[in-house]
């Protein structure tokens, strides 16, 4: 999947929060919180980026680099991380949005920034870390 195709705009209806697949990604996230935070801090401590995104989902998708591979670990999510930088490069946040994002941005010592893909489209959620 490219990064153009992933913020869909005609969003179907929700599933029932029983069938969720959000809830799996609740799971995988918590289970995996350690890790996650550890990638942060690398990106920002290296000065990649002050701002790390994480990028969930369930199939092939070709932005950022994979961290867990829900095959190799048996879970139900993939995570690869990102950069607002690369975000930006690859025109999933439009340059003209950068400050907004920047704004509604949250502590990454807090929170993961997770941009969540599934079919019926893609959007961002903060993931407060478990300490």
């Amino acid at each position: 999947m490219n990064p153009e195709d992933l913020l869909n705009e005609g969003a179907g209806k929700q599933e029932p929060a029983a069938k969720s697949p959000l809830l799996s990604l609740e799971r995988d996230l918590k289970v995996f919180n350690d890790a996650i935070r550890e990638v942060a801090v690398e990106i920002i401590v290296e000065g990649l980026s002050k701002y790390p995104i994480f990028i969930a989902h369930q199939h092939e998708l070709k932005l950022g680099e994979v961290i867990l591979d829900r095959h190799e670990l048996n879970s139900d999510w993939t995570i690869h991380a990102s950069t607002l930088e690369e975000f930006i490069e690859r025109g999933v946040i439009k340059p003209e949005l950068k400050e907004r994002f920047i704004a509604s941005y949250k502590s990454p010592k807090d929170h993961m920034c997770v941009f969540v893909v599934v079919p019926e489209g893609a959007n961002f959620v903060y993931f407060p870390y478990i300490k």
